[in-house]
């Protein structure tokens, strides 16, 4: 049992006729100054019950907890202050990490029931930028958080491989486009076609028309269309895979939007046969302003489809495929209104299961503070970003350490894991500017530091040179070691907020204050001293080295044992 936990049991045993666990969990606090306790409880909400002044409510409460539980329990107006046995439940802690090792926090809350995460989903054609990140690290770490509390995540590349896009693409090339540059460096020269193709059409409007019909051509399956398509598919995916391979990402599927072509008239068929869409103005359209949201439009008056004909057909899919108890969208915040509609529209089909279903927002990266852009040729490369990180780590590691060995795989560990951090130390809904020297520093809130402090602790138990054991008495009771303690603790908790939340900033932001935190003990304590506290600092420091790679591991960041 938790500190926290035996405090709730405490005070429940008191007041279970006033208030229930869960609100006797959202009331306790943590002191500012660990003078006034590990925890404390104020009674201001028990004055109406009680009918008498807080501080009279805070003793009399205090009173008939049992304090043989604590080392002691104090009143200091209406709050009351908790002070735990030190000694005896860091041990208990301590002892619960070193055995569980990564299986800390583990627990059963998922039922290994399925998720489907729709994550990272690139358009075809174009090569990932920066704009990509956000989805797919995002994404990645969720699963990884919900796989800790067994889920079992499906990870789904949604590729962006249809559209009218496609018919510009396809003008664009057939129109002045050379096979051989294009063979030669496939995906970027595609690029450059299609930037050629908004210049061109801003002066020349009837592209747009040829666009279209080239697009109409490709879905009516012309054999020419279809092989130009397959073949900008392929090569688009081969470049991702490789991008995905510098981050450590595998996907269960690549489904694109094309996948789901032949399951849309299903859908056009429920509509209809519910009473639910309406045909205004030749358009197919669901009314949705009982949800306090815009018409749902599901086909064109020209017969098109849409993203959302084609996200309803996606869910359909998806939960007769894979059953879920949660489908997972992470698509940035401008896509809120879009995902709101797709689940109104299953709901006016009668899915109750679309409760089961979260759009996962976030911010945009900037560049500069200004918002990145294919159309307009302002595209950074993914690829160049983690690569030119690489090479930014490896100056760094060598200048610290010329001799390590590995130091290839190190320096990709570190520029990598350094844009990932980066990323997910923020509220997810944030948005950041991107500066690449800021991130790639081994001071401050940035992956580099939390890895440095993991390869430093590291080196303090080669040096101890023995197996840590867990038998063996914890003595320490200092300050500094008690707040690690208090924080190696939490962990577990911080897992299931970080999970029920979506949000890998709670993981982030509570590896940051768990290596800033034993960095100032490291500073402070000399570990490796010959006295009776030596194991238990050992213990101390295992402690740290586990909770520390798994938190790192959770948002897909390698920990190097050395740096």
């Amino acid at each position: 049992m938790s500190v926290k936990d035996l405090i709730i049991e405490s005070l429940y045993a008191q007041l279970s006729e006033h208030l229930s666990k869960e609100e006797i969990d959202k009331l306790i606090e943590k002191p500012s100054n660990s003078e006034y306790g590990d925890y404390a409880f104020p009674v201001f909400t028990l004055a109406k019950i009680y009918r008498m002044a807080p501080n009279l409510i805070a003793e009399k409460v205090a009173a008939e907890i049992d304090s043989n539980l604590f080392e002691k329990i104090n009143v200091v107006g209406a709050y009351i202050n908790f002070f735990i046995k030190r000694e005896e439940h860091a041990q208990n802690v301590i002892a619960e990490i070193i055995e569980k090792g990564q299986d800390y926090g583990r627990t059963d809350i998922g039922k290994n029931g399925n998720v489907p995460i729709d994550m990272s989903s690139p358009n075809i054609a174009k090569p990932m930028s920066m704009g990509h990140l956000r989805s797919t690290v995002l994404g990645e770490s969720i699963a990884l958080i919900l796989e800790k509390i067994n889920y079992k995540p499906i990870r789904i590349n949604h590729l962006g491989d249809w559209g009218t896009q496609f018919g510009k693409l396809i003008v664009a090339y057939k129109g002045w486009g050379d096979e051989e540059t294009v063979k030669s460096d496939p995906v970027n020269e595609l690029v450059k076609l299609y930037v050629d193709f908004h210049e061109k059409a801003e002066e020349n409007p009837e592209l747009d028309d040829q666009a279209r019909q080239a697009f109409k051509k490709l879905e009516d399956g012309d054999p020419e269309y279809t092989e130009l398509w397959n073949w900008f598919k392929e090569e688009s995916i081969n470049e991702f895979k490789r991008v995905y391979q510098l981050l450590n990402i595998n996907f269960d599927y690549y489904t694109g939007e094309s996948f789901y072509n032949d399951k849309m008239g299903e859908i056009l068929d429920l509509l209809e046969e519910k009473k639910i869409s309406k045909i205004e103005q030749g358009a197919t359209i669901v009314d949705l302003s009982k949800y306090d949201l815009p018409v749902a439009l599901i086909k064109k008056s020209d017969g098109a489809t849409l993203y959302l004909t084609r996200d309803l057909a996606t869910a359909y899919y998806r939960k007769r495929t894979f059953d879920f108890v949660k489908s997972l969208y992470v698509v940035g915040n401008e896509q809120s209104d879009h995902f709101k509609q797709l689940k109104a529209v299953l709901k006016e089909l009668g899915n109750e299961w679309s409760d089961d279903m979260h759009h996962i927002p976030f911010g945009l990266i900037t560049l500069n503070g200004k918002k990145l852009s294919t159309r307009k040729g302002k595209i950074v490369l993914l690829e160049k970003v983690l690569l030119e990180a690489i090479e930014i780590a490896d100056k760094q590691i060598t200048a610290k350490n010329p001799d390590i060995e590995n130091k290839d795989e190190i320096a990709k560990q570190v520029g990598v894991g350094a844009v990932v951090f980066h990323d997910l130390k923020s509220d997810r809904q944030n948005t950041f500017d991107f500066n690449l020297n800021d991130i790639v520093q081994f001071e401050g809130e940035t992956g580099p530091y939390i890895q440095y402090t993991y390869a430093r602790l590291n080196t303090i138990l080669r040096k101890y040179g023995k197996e840590v054991a867990t038998d063996h008495p914890y003595r320490l009771n200092d300050e500094h070691s008690w707040e690690i303690v208090k924080l190696l603790q939490q962990y577990p908790e911080v897992i299931i907020r970080a999970a029920e939340q979506f949000e890998p900033s709670v993981i982030a932001k509570y590896a940051i204050s768990l290596a800033q935190l034993s960095n100032k003990y490291y500073a402070k304590v000399r570990i490796l001293d010959e006295n009776e506290e030596l194991e238990s600092r050992i213990q101390l420091v295992k402690a740290i080295t586990i909770v520390l790679k798994d938190a790192l591991s959770l948002l897909g960041i390698a920990a190097p044992e050395k740096m």
